[in-house]
């Protein structure tokens, strides 16, 4: 099918790698050449060693499937002939511990805030079916086994 590529780079810097002492700030470069700069979250590895101003793994895994629901979402409202104007979602991850004790994300909320052409608009149920669909279709999300909600924003 289809090859998704990324290079992740760290360095070590200081003396005291033995001791845990060092920064995790690290880059994602992807296939088309952007690179961002990240770090684990502060929530995990505190302050200096991590940089709460980067992409954290975590905050990326929400976004992937925030942004795999919204393009799976956009293509299936044109092909219904529904006209999306904007689309916003502030999707929020939530880690737990499993049964092993071990932290994973547990729940990610999408919380889309749609705009549409008032000339091709759906109701309610035609919207909430294309949230449905979105969801079912969406590589990311049959790609994992943490919970996907949407708690589409009117």
């Amino acid at each position: 099918m289809s090859e998704h590529k990324a290079t992740i780079d760290w360095r070590r810097s200081g003396p005291d790698f033995g001791k845990g002492r060092y920064s995790r700030e690290h880059t994602w470069t992807f296939d088309g050449g952007v690179t961002v700069p990240a770090s684990p979250s502060p929530a995990v590895v505190p302050v200096p060693w991590s940089n709460p101003a980067n992409v954290d793994p975590e905050e990326a895994f929400v976004a992937a499937v925030a942004s795999c629901h919204m393009l799976t979402f956009v293509f299936l409202a044109a092909r219904a002939g529904f006209v999306v104007d904007a689309y916003r979602d502030e999707a929020v991850g939530v880690m737990t511990k499993n049964e092993r004790g071990v932290p994973w994300v547990s729940r990610i909320a999408l919380r889309p805030r749609i705009t549409y052409d008032p000339a091709a608009k759906p109701d309610a149920a035609a919207e909430a079916t294309l949230h449905h669909q979105a969801h079912e279709q969406c590589f990311i999300a049959n790609s994992v086994k943490t919970e996907v909600v949407v708690e589409a924003v009117v």
